[in-house]
């Protein structure tokens, strides 16, 4: 198993999902990604977290996130736990489920851990560039159930400072003031932020979240 850390390569692999056979890059494409895995089908906690995921679709299309989820259950054990989801969770499952009988794509990305099962997945979570780069990781154990409107925050912030010198403080949500790039010099921040900043110290210096058109504060 190679070792995955933030900045490196998302391993490709080819699988079976609930929407057809695909191959991993191909199906991002130049789209980012989130691929989270989940213990087992037809539990509560997972339950909820695919149907959560599904009912905040529009969200992270809007951010052009593809989502897609992971088990070591069957293609048949998905298809008929979706339909549960569904009900319970009054929502349609609109993003692929691999099928990871095999567990190939669960120990190329980490995802059993043997001091919490043997042959399950924990909750683990990816979020992945465009340039298929590895942009966060995230891990819970199986007994807690995951904040996607975290997810999003992170996804956020990731998207803002991607194209902006810009990095975001605790707790940081959009609209509010985010943090220049301490390593910019006060002429190039002049030069960069002409509707000006807050100076803190010599290397926390806030200044409004640039592209925001309804900011808060400052």
């Amino acid at each position: 198993m190679m070792t995955i850390t933030l900045g490196s390569i998302a391993p490709d692999f080819k699988a079976s999902t609930t929407m057809g056979s695909l191959t991993f890059h191909k199906w991002l494409g130049s789209s980012w990604g989130l691929l989270f895995s989940h213990p087992k089908d037809y539990t509560p906690v997972c339950t909820t977290e695919l149907g959560v995921v599904a009912n905040l679709h529009d969200e992270f299309s809007s951010r052009d996130v593809k989502a897609i989820a992971l088990s070591v259950d069957s293609l048949d054990s998905h298809r008929g736990w979706i339909s549960d989801i569904e009900k319970s969770m009054n929502t349609k499952v609109n993003f692929p489920i691999i099928a990871d009988e095999h567990a190939e794509v669960a120990h190329l990305y980490g995802m059993i851990h043997k001091g919490s099962s043997e042959t399950h997945t924990i909750r683990s979570v990816f979020v992945i560039g465009p340039e298929k780069d590895i942009k966060l990781i995230l891990t819970y154990p199986m007994a807690v159930g995951r904040n996607f409107d975290e997810i999003l925050r992170v996804v956020d912030a990731l998207q803002l400072s991607s194209k902006y010198p810009v990095v975001t403080p605790a707790n940081w949500k959009q609209k509010e003031n985010v943090i220049i790039d301490p390593s910019m010099t006060d002429k190039e921040v002049e030069e960069a932020f002409p509707n000006g900043h807050e100076k803190i110290t010599s290397y926390l210096r806030y200044t409004r979240q640039p592209g925001c058109k309804d900011q808060i504060g400052f």
